[in-house]
């Protein structure tokens, strides 16, 4: 696997990186088994201090950051400073936070004793993360596992590896012990080995339905929790009671940001009978005013895509879905710029026979279908492989959170963006995957929530009576 930066924008080969030896694995095992045991013995105050820390640098380096990202994967220099930020906002809240959510939950109890579950380290946790969010990506499993107690050791995406190794560089300017995090380039023989071996405890891994299927056998067949967030193809539903104005306002920001490449984006419009030809004609215009162009420029709306394996693989999908019978609304012509550019995309009359209804486009094309009424939507939304996040629009936020709360997945919202925020849980069900990032529960992903029952003194009538069974 070739760990390259080639900018999207001008296709130049920035740098190239070597791939991990033996050597520097089992020194990255080694480092972080010890930082594991060590932390035990330390107080979690020490490690809130250093996230701190991490998120000041962070902010004090936003723009280097936020350029070594967009020249990695291409998106507008704005939305890769915003990530920055958002990356400094989790670190925080860990910091502020962790260590009260941490802290033993009582629990009553028949047992003789005192009773409560803590919230302890197991060990060292893989993440294998996405090019999409270079940064993001990395500290929401990053952050939480640092405050627990939990060593990382990252495998990012192959065309990514200057975030990942300014991520690194940050951690250790912000003099964090050695062990607590170490990105390597590993190729996908060297994830196997690593999951397998005894001293990592946990694998985190956001990706393809692919990816996560290959890492959770690795993890299910050494027995290692594993958390898996595969992507999604997510409804934004417009209820006939809705604004239309409003409704598309939002829409072409939520199918256009990061160039479309978000696994919560909005990718399946599902529109109500009444509002379906305004919709259409009006998100037509807003796709229409984008302006393609350099990613580090301002006046730039429309950034290019990741790569040119990016574009390629978005372009076949279009191809294939109107082979099978879709109907392009809107331009689906080249742009004439050299740097991996697509055209945002209407299609309509998508049908569930057509062999692209069950995939996720991850890029500029927004899927556009007419309903009948708020049951033909909820269906609609909810016939699919993937359950990840969704948007309802309505004029009446009680009856569009009524709507939202029959769709099948991990996160709805009414009205508005579908944010991610520190305190918010971050997650999927069906072929999204399994658990929950960010939030309290992103904090317990690979944590040992163990009893401990304590007794005042010896008593062994209860046991001998039978009040325990095991």
């Amino acid at each position: 696997m070739a760990y390259q930066t080639i900018n999207p924008f001008t296709n130049e080969v920035v740098k190239t990186y070597a791939n991990a030896t033996p050597e520097e694995i089992e020194n990255a095992l080694a480092l972080g088994d010890e930082r594991y045991h060590a932390w035990r013995q330390e107080p979690i105050a020490d490690r809130a201090q250093i996230l701190h820390r991490i998120a000041a640098l962070m902010r004090d380096h936003k723009d280097q950051l936020a350029k070594i990202a967009t020249i990695d994967m291409g998106k507008l220099f704005t939305e890769s400073q915003g990530e920055v930020e958002l990356c400094a906002m989790i670190a925080d809240y860990y910091a502020d936070h962790g260590a009260d959510l941490l802290a033993p939950t009582p629990i009553t109890t028949q047992a003789t004793g005192d009773a409560e579950i803590e919230k302890q380290a197991t060990g060292i946790v893989m993440a294998v993360e996405p090019w999409n969010f270079p940064y993001y990506q990395i500290m929401r499993v990053f952050a939480p596992n640092f405050m627990v107690g939990n060593p990382m050791i990252l495998k990012h995406a192959s065309n990514t590896p200057g975030s990942a190794a300014a991520f690194e560089q940050l951690v250790n300017e912000a003099n964090a012990p050695r062990g607590t995090f170490k990105n390597l380039f590993l190729s996908y023989d060297q994830i196997g080995d690593i999951i397998a071996d005894p001293r990592v405890q946990g694998v985190a891994l956001t990706g393809s339905k692919r990816g996560g299927q290959a890492v959770a056998k690795a993890a299910g067949e050494n027995l290692k929790k594993n958390s898996m967030e595969l992507g999604g193809s997510d409804a934004f539903i417009v209820l006939a009671d809705a604004d239309i104005d409003e409704a598309v306002n939002l829409a072409w920001r939520v199918r256009l940001y990061n160039a479309g490449q978000v696994c919560t984006s909005s990718k399946r419009f599902i529109v109500a009978d009444s509002l379906y030809d305004q919709f259409v004609a009006a998100l037509k215009e807003k796709f229409q005013a984008m302006v393609p162009g350099d990613p580090m420029d301002d006046q730039t709306t429309l950034a290019p895509m990741n790569s040119k394996r990016a574009k390629e693989k978005l372009q076949d999908q279009v191809d294939r879905a109107i082979t099978g019978g879709a109907t392009v609304a809107y331009d689906n012509e080249p742009i004439d710029l050299p740097g991996q550019f697509f055209q945002p995309t209407i299609l309509t009359d998508i049908q569930p026979d057509n062999p692209l209804f069950y995939e996720e486009m991850f890029g500029p094309v927004a899927q556009v279908y007419r309903v009948a009424d708020d049951q033909a939507a909820i269906d609609l939304a909810n016939n699919s492989e993937l359950g990840l996040g969704g948007i309802v629009f309505s004029g009446d936020p009680v009856h569009g959170k009524q709507v939202a709360q029959q769709i099948e997945t991990g996160m709805v919202f009414v009205n508005t963006f579908l944010s991610s925020l520190p305190e918010l849980p971050f997650g999927g069900v069906k072929g999204s995957g399994y658990g929950r990032e960010m939030s309290s529960l992103g904090l317990m992903a690979f944590v040992n929530e163990k009893l401990v029952v304590t007794a005042q003194k010896p008593d062994y009538q209860n046991g001998a009576g039978g009040l325990v069974i095991l």
